[in-house]
């Protein structure tokens, strides 16, 4: 199995042969190896925490700032 890459810019449609190709390969069978072993349901929870924690990182903060609307003396 090869591995190919393709960019696409924000915005632009992915080409039909992308897609074909995209297709094709979630038909395969999934394998596990020693570099790529299955997830443990623990692994999985740690996963999801840390990106949940992420996310709330992300997130931007709303600041309100009163201005007087006479010049400042």
């Amino acid at each position: 199995m090869a591995i190919t890459r393709s960019m696409v810019k924000g915005g632009a449609k992915i080409p039909k042969e992308i897609i074909r190709e995209i297709k094709q390969a979630a038909k395969y069978p999934i394998t596990y190896t020693e570099d790529c072993p299955k997830s443990t349901p623990e692994a999985l929870k740690e996963f999801a925490h840390l990106a949940a924690e992420r996310d709330r990182r992300k997130k931007k903060q709303s600041v309100s700032v009163r201005v007087p609307s006479s010049p400042l003396e």
